[in-house]
């Protein structure tokens, strides 16, 4: 008979216990011990309890990637409270949205627009000075993890993970993920993939490099200084890496990474590959799926390029194409995806707020795509976020595989296509793009030779900003908005 899983935060106790010195994270140059993070979350977890929180308690932690970050998670875990992680940088209207579908016990890191919510700073939480360090009583949290989504692209949402907080470290095993790795985290933790990788990270023993945000140099020379061997970021940081390290590739060493993942969003091919090069093929990994965790998908270097652009066969849960009647998509027929956990499993999340896109039982995730069969295997391929697409003189347009051809000139940092109204064909594509030294005529030119003439911008405006954040995430609706008020603004 197998022994229950504990939860998270006896796990991380015991880990302390093992090896106390070991290091467990660092951040800004600072790394603290499995000994020191067990404590401070002991006195964190205890002043969070003198504010109210108790088991199956949301705390809300509105806090940029710091340790401080770090111990208030881990504190919520060790009362049994539900950890909620945001962003630190959402607009006040959003942020309300967001605390009104779950209302917290506790706000980290900011005040609650609507004066409702008790909230503490992050700073101050994470002193605690006066507060015992013992070890807690064992709390099972009913929920490990509820995440936000929506916002200007949907209705705001929490997505609520299906299990509680007895999460068995082997959950990274899938992953290739090792005890004895040091990881990188590149991305905001308030988004999935950096708070999953954290939780991998915790559970396992890693070394835990944390990045309060992300600057191409940092990352290669914190690669470089702490031998990192795992990491999971997203292809828009990819993208900026690039031109820093092909300036000067004898300032860094990426030789001890082992296993390299990306996710949360499609990455042009022009940049999958460059990686590949760079790393091998055996390192490079891609995973796809949502953070409902319905079904996954996994693509190693080696498949990638034999199916170039694929995300990957099904490695957990159930997937299939579907056209807008509901009726099932011959192979290299583009319809809307669709995903289901495996058959007698337990479900992988809830939502508290809107819902998915169902049919019987089925849910969309809003992904356009199709599959290809390869001998006993099936492979699927994005073309596009449904509510990206758009249309020009009827026919259908994605964003992203414009994005990927501008992804392939190696002056561009960072781009975004969005529609614009055009009298003749309904809409055109519109790009904005981060890039030195270029101008739309090159651009156009660059563009005309890779893609058919419809999907051609017929505009290019251009920025010295990122379109993306850190966690590959672009707010499309709220730049195409944007662009249509500056064209209607009136001239001079």
């Amino acid at each position: 008979m197998t022994s229950p899983v504990p939860p998270i935060g006896t796990q991380a106790s015991a880990l302390a216990a093992q090896d106390p010195g070991a290091p467990a994270v660092t951040c800004e140059g600072v790394t603290v011990t499995r000994a020191e993070l067990d404590a401070t979350s002991n006195r964190l977890a205890r002043a969070f309890a003198s504010l109210g929180v108790g088991t199956g308690d949301y705390v809300t932690i509105a806090a940029p990637n710091s340790l401080n970050w770090v111990y208030s998670v881990v504190a919520c875990w060790k009362l049994g409270a539900v950890p909620q992680p945001l962003s630190a940088r959402l607009p006040d209207a959003e942020l309300a949205a967001l605390l009104e579908l779950r209302r917290p016990t506790l706000l980290v890191g900011r005040a609650d627009p609507s004066g409702v919510t008790t909230s503490t700073t992050a700073e101050v939480a994470a002193d605690a000075s006066g507060f015992s360090d013992g070890p807690l009583p064992e709390a099972v949290s009913p929920v490990w993890k509820s995440m936000a989504s929506g916002g200007s692209t949907g209705r705001p949402k929490l997505i609520e993970a299906g299990g509680d907080s007895r999460v068995p470290a082997a959950i990274g095993y899938p992953l290739g993920a090792q005890e004895d790795d040091t990881n990188l985290i590149s991305v905001p933790l308030s988004h999935n993939t950096g708070f999953t990788t954290f939780v991998i990270g915790l559970l396992q023993g890693h070394h835990l490099v944390v990045m309060p945000r992300f600057e191409p140099h940092d990352f290669l020379h914190l690669v470089t200084e702490h031998r990192v061997t795992f990491l999971a970021t997203v292809p828009t940081i990819m993208q900026r890496l690039l031109p820093v390290y092909r300036a000067a590739p004898g300032s860094y060493d990426l030789s001890s990474i082992r296993r390299f993942w990306h996710l949360a969003a499609p990455c042009p091919p022009a940049v999958k590959r460059a990686w590949i090069e760079l790393l091998g093929p055996e390192v490079v990994w891609e995973l796809y799926g949502g953070t409902e965790l319905q079904a996954l998908t996994f693509i190693s270097g080696q498949q990638w390029l034999r199916h170039p652009g694929s995300v990957g066969t099904v490695v957990a849960g159930e997937m299939k194409v579907l056209d807008d009647d509901g009726n099932e998509c011959p192979p290299g027929v583009a319809g809307e995806i669709y995903m289901r956990p495996s058959p007698g499993g337990r479900p992988t999340y809830r939502y508290i707020g809107s819902t998915a896109k169902s049919r019987d039982g089925w849910d969309s995730l809003g992904d356009l795509g199709y599959y290809r069969d390869a001998g006993d295997e099936r492979y699927f391929y994005l073309n596009d976020r449904r509510v990206d697409m758009f249309t020009v003189g009827g026919r259908n347009v994605y964003p992203a595989e414009i994005e990927s051809a501008l992804a392939e000139h190696p002056e561009v940092l960072s781009c975004l296509v969005v529609s614009v109204p055009d009298d003749d064909l309904g809409q055109v594509p519109h790009a904005i793009v981060q890039a030195e030294g270029l101008d739309e005529a090159a651009v156009l030119a660059f563009l005309t030779t890779r893609i058919a003439a419809y999907k051609v911008p017929r505009s290019v405006e251009f920025t010295t900003r990122a379109l993306r954040d850190d966690a590959g995430k672009a707010r499309r609706s709220a730049v195409r908005d944007e662009v249509l008020a500056r064209r209607a603004a009136p001239s001079g």
